[in-house]
């Protein structure tokens, strides 16, 4: 994206126009305050009407939502292949939606970050009496817990969610929000005893999954199948999974594994269209191997 900013090096500081000036590369420690500050005003040049960036002044709430998740699955991505020299600028993508969601707000006479920010913080203290009030901290994990879902539920009731499902966000990841509904669920006695319950509605689900292949349309099929996955994470919620890092494991492996088999293709010149299942099934399993024995 061209930020359209104009940067010139001026006694060792980098310097952008409107007189907002760039992190001196060598200061080592900086103040989180200013930092923010600066950021803020950033986004409110970009966003300037006249003297902005046009792809900046013509985005909306809508249009940068997809952005904020894109940056929150990098940000983990960084994590899971601790990639520590690259979080902080992964987080930074992420914090700039958040200024960016604040002056699109701040513009529409909503709210602005100061109002993000107080909101935050309010609800953190009145999440941790047991910090923040008179409540002891001698507590066990369980009670706090406990706790933490009491005082969540007089959030809710606060905002008028009435219904135990009421609050979980439509655009989670459907894994999470699945598991988060059951969670919800679960809270009133809604519940499988336990993970052989769930094993066994799967082998159920499974059974109508393939009725449905054989004998129904698409549509019975594509509902068969949510049914299953939805069991599936019933039974990672069971399990004590999560069964979106999971998934994203089994990606990675099946990434890593793959590419093994593109490797041992490629020592002869070969690519994966040039070989058979067969062959490129059996350098899977070499891969498996090699994989288990570096432990």
């Amino acid at each position: 994206m061209d930020l359209g900013l104009s940067l010139w090096q001026s006694g060792g500081i980098f310097r952008v126009r409107r007189g907002i000036a760039m992190a001196d590369p060598t200061t080592t420690r900086r103040d989180p305050a200013a930092e923010i500050t600066r950021l803020i005003d950033i986004m409110a040049a970009l966003r300037d009407p006249q003297t902005g960036c046009p792809w900046d002044v013509e985005q909306t709430f809508a249009t940068i939502a997809p952005y904020t998740i894109e940056e929150a699955h990098e940000v983990e991505d960084a994590i899971q292949r601790q990639a520590w020299d690259e979080l902080p600028g992964e987080l930074g993508d992420l914090l700039l939606q958040v200024v960016f969601q604040a002056q699109i707000a701040r513009e529409g006479g909503m709210f602005d970050f100061a109002d993000c920010a107080a909101a935050i913080s309010d609800k953190l203290i009145f999440r941790h009496p047991h910090v923040f009030g008179d409540e002891s901290r001698d507590k066990s994990a369980e009670q706090q817990v406990r706790d933490w879902e009491a005082i969540k539920a007089l959030e809710r009731a606060g905002k008028a969610e009435r219904g135990t499902l009421d609050g979980v966000a439509m655009g989670l990841p459907a894994l999470t929000r699945a598991v988060k509904l059951q969670n919800r669920a679960a809270r009133v006695g809604f519940d499988w005893p336990g993970p052989d319950d769930v094993l066994a509605k799967i082998a159920e689900e499974t059974a109508e999954l393939v009725e449905a292949r054989d004998e129904l349309g698409p549509e019975a099929l594509e509902e068969e199948f949510g049914d299953l996955m939805f069991v599936m994470a019933n039974l990672a919620r069971h399990l004590k999974i999560d069964p979106e890092l999971a998934l994203r494991r089994a990606n990675a492996k099946f990434t890593r594994r793959f590419r093994s088999i593109e490797a041992a293709l490629a020592t002869d010149g070969r690519r994966p269209e040039d070989s058979d299942l067969a062959e490129m099934d059996q350098l899977w399993d070499a891969a498996k191997v090699a994989e288990k024995a570096a432990g």
